[in-house]
């Protein structure tokens, strides 16, 4: 049976944080061919709810247009198990180095929740450079219907 959620076992330290989500991301890379049409794992993403889980997803790539990326995954992973506000993620590139959303997961993300604006997303591994997802989308379209929600 596969593990989809984890409970990490870090203390206080960001650099252990961003570590852990890394190697969660990176341990679901494993690009391979499903089909003449689909091929799945050059990207995986993890990404750190509120309540401290760990959820996970890869990149499913369609000739067709209809695949989804690696963070849309680990989101709809994160709200299949009862969660929806996001605090940290990674995302993992096929060779090993971190990426950024696209832009259709940086509108998911932005639409998910009133504190989405905050979700800090790792630009580098070495340094543990960060960025807001609030500064990727800094003039965003919904912000004044999403003030309306509870934080």
């Amino acid at each position: 049976m596969l593990q989809y959620i984890h409970r990490p076992k870090w203390g206080n330290s960001m650099k252990t944080v961003w570590h852990e989500l890394y190697d969660a991301a990176k341990q679901k890379l494993d690009p391979r061919v499903l089909s003449p049409f689909i091929d799945a794992g050059g990207v995986a993403a993890a990404i750190l709810t509120d309540k401290g889980n760990v959820y996970t997803g890869v990149c499913i790539d369609t000739c067709s247009g209809l695949g989804m990326c690696a963070e849309r995954n680990a989101i709809a992973n994160m709200i299949t198990n009862g969660e929806s506000r996001i605090v940290k993620l990674v995302c993992v590139m096929s060779d090993g180095c971190v990426g950024s959303p696209c832009g259709a997961c940086r509108e998911m993300l932005m639409q998910l929740d009133p504190n989405s604006p905050e979700i800090e997303i790792l630009t580098d591994l070495t340094t543990l450079s960060t960025v807001r997802l609030g500064d990727l989308v800094s003039d965003w379209w919904g912000t004044e219907r999403m003030k309306g929600m509870s934080q």
